[in-house]
């Protein structure tokens, strides 16, 4: 059984599962093709991911994937905390250019589905996060993208002034030196 939760961003909901607990710990189902369309949210996940995080203050993002292989996921913290990061590219979308910020910690289950058209991205609240997303289409270099996390256009409030940062999110485009791309 999974609590489906609307968000402020058309098409991206916070999903949280039903954790089953007692004196040793808990149990719970992460995903269940069942519950999920159940819920209405009919998605072929075809790929699971793992990230690993070493210090706090990184940010990692924005990325997405360009058509046709952009992608849905719907990721969780497991390691850690994180403030993540959805941004809606979709032109024709009554939320174009806005975004959220949602906090994922390994000490609630909740996690954030992200659909096609959107960046995402997130920043570490804590030192060694891990996370885990899946995605309905497969990686393809060829597809891959990115926007600054600093872009002003979008006005991230990412809480961190100098944050570690990998070679290609540095140099990312700004969104005004892109096409258009969903």
């Amino acid at each position: 059984m999974i609590t489906v939760t609307e968000t402020k961003l058309k098409d991206v909901y916070l999903i949280k599962p039903k954790q089953f607990g007692d004196n040793r710990g808990w149990f719970m189902e992460s995903y269940s093709k069942r519950d999920f369309e159940a819920a209405g949210l009919n998605i072929d996940f075809v790929q699971d991911n793992r990230s690993f995080t070493a210090l706090k203050g990184t940010v990692r993002g924005l990325h997405f994937q360009r058509p046709p292989m952009a992608q849905t996921k719907l990721l969780s913290c497991l390691r850690g905390r994180i403030m993540d990061v959805a941004v809606d590219l979709r032109h024709d979308s009554p939320t174009y250019l806005q975004w959220i910020g949602v906090e994922l910690s390994e000490d609630d289950p909740t996690q954030i589905l992200i659909p096609k058209g959107f960046a995402h991205g997130f920043v570490t609240l804590s030192d060694d996060v891990e996370i885990m997303y899946k995605v309905d289409a497969f990686y393809s270099p060829e597809c891959d993208g990115g926007v600054r996390w600093n872009d002003p256009d979008i006005g991230v409030d990412w809480g961190v002034t100098d944050p570690v940062l990998s070679e290609k999110d540095q140099h990312s485009p700004f969104l005004r030196d892109l096409p258009a791309i969903f």
